[in-house]
């Protein structure tokens, strides 16, 4: 059984691979995804954005982070969008919904 806080932590990656992929380079800075996650109602420190966009790389192979001085800039994978266009599922990401 899932609990509210994988809940929570699986929309909030899906939250991530859906606003890198509306984006014309598919990449965006952590400050930047910040404010995106906040907008979703997901207020989280620096510390655990960084966590999570490591384990979107790491375990899932969902996007690539390059560090811009002291800042890390994700860019969705071909996984990643796979997953945002429903054509395969990455286990620990929100399942995107049909409509949209």
């Amino acid at each position: 059984m899932t609990t509210y806080e994988q809940h929570v932590t699986e929309d909030a990656r899906l939250v991530i691979l859906r606003r890198l992929a509306d984006e014309v380079n598919y990449s965006l800075n952590e400050a930047l995804l910040e404010k995106v996650l906040e907008g979703f109602g997901h207020r989280v420190t620096r510390d655990h954005l960084r966590n999570q966009l490591r384990w979107l790389e790491q375990d899932a192979g969902a996007v690539t982070l390059a560090e811009a001085g002291s800042v890390m800039v994700a860019t969705i994978t071909r996984a990643g969008l796979d997953h945002v266009d429903r054509k395969r599922v990455l286990e620990g990401v929100a399942r995107p919904s049909p409509e949209a």
